[in-house]
């Protein structure tokens, strides 16, 4: 039996039931309402974000859970892997929305973006407001997964040198170097732009400091697109309050929703935006196909899945 606690469109629930017609299919808008099948469940559709340990312990024939999103740091992972429970997660359909705004981002900054639609509004015609750049530059990347690479190779489009960090510093198409997380230091003084496309695990909490930010010439901008706890909010304060840097664009922060009264909303060398980053109009299609696939490596018994997760360290 097969259990979506995600809230899917009719259109999709409609192509699942008619493409398996050997399955049978409950479908729930969230856990609230699934968790009375979840002891039969055997597949499990969710977002993740609503999944503790003691509905785990209460599925008792679940082997698979699909999670319908990239991010799964509320996820109790200890409890899924003393069952022995498979996960696998939508990694990669965020990249061409999430690259898109990067780039989007970066040149609402270089190209006075706000000022512009300021000026729109009061009716002013100012040709002196100062334009850049952002063809040539160069490009740290904290995160070489799809979404980071995607990035980098929209960052070509433009001619930017492009780094690569990771844990491994392995090879990835569209960097010109990549390096391993300890060597990001040695490149930030020459990056004009700081992407952070993090995810949240203990490796990459407070991933960037205040020294950092100290490193970074004072012209970059930071942007934050990974999760909010690569960097602490205030020490992004501090940087575009002294100067350190020129703009940070966030997107992700330490508590969301960002408090009302939170100093970022008033600071005018910040861009705050919602966590939507990553919306798609296409965002179900693109988890879907990835469940269908694995779906088939399970009934086939075999072990090819797309995005197998790790539960013993979180991605």
């Amino acid at each position: 039996m097969i259990l979506s606690a995600a809230k899917l469109s009719d259109k999709h629930k409609t192509k699942l039931i008619e493409k398996y017609p050997d399955e049978t299919f409950y479908f729930y808008k969230n856990m609230d309402e699934a968790k009375q099948h979840l002891a039969k469940a055997e597949i499990l559709l969710t977002y993740g974000e609503d999944l503790t340990t003691d509905l785990i312990s209460k599925a008792e024939k679940l082997k698979w859970i699909m999670v319908i999103s990239a991010g799964m740091d509320q996820m109790p992972f200890e409890a899924i892997h003393e069952k022995g429970i498979l996960v696998t997660n939508a990694k990669g359909i965020h990249k061409h929305p999430m690259a898109e705004y990067a780039i989007f981002s970066l040149l609402q900054v270089y190209r006075q973006g706000k000022q512009l639609i300021q000026n729109e509004a009061q009716n002013k015609w100012d040709r002196s407001v100062r334009m850049n750049e952002i063809t040539g530059k160069t490009m740290l990347i904290a995160g070489t997964g799809a979404i980071g690479q995607e990035v980098a190779r929209l960052a070509k489009a433009f001619q930017m040198k492009t780094y690569g960090i990771s844990r491994s510093g392995k090879r990835v198409e569209y960097f010109d170097y990549n390096l391993v997380n300890e060597s990001m230091v040695e490149v930030l003084p020459e990056a004009d732009f700081i992407v952070s496309v993090l995810p949240s695990t203990s490796e990459t909490k407070d991933f960037f400091t205040f020294e950092h930010f100290q490193m970074m010439p004072y012209h970059a901008v930071f942007l934050n697109m990974g999760r909010g706890d690569a960097v602490r909010g205030d020490d992004i304060l501090k940087a575009v309050r002294e100067e350190e840097i020129a703009h940070a664009v966030l997107d992700v922060f330490e508590t969301e929703p960002l408090p009302e009264n939170h100093p970022l909303w008033e600071e005018e060398n910040v861009t705050v935006t919602p966590h939507l980053s990553g919306i798609s109009p296409h965002y179900q299609t693109r988890a879907l196909e990835i469940f269908e696939t694995n779906l088939q490596v399970y009934k086939e018994n075999s072990n090819n899945y797309v995005n197998k997760i790790d539960v013993t360290r979180g991605y």
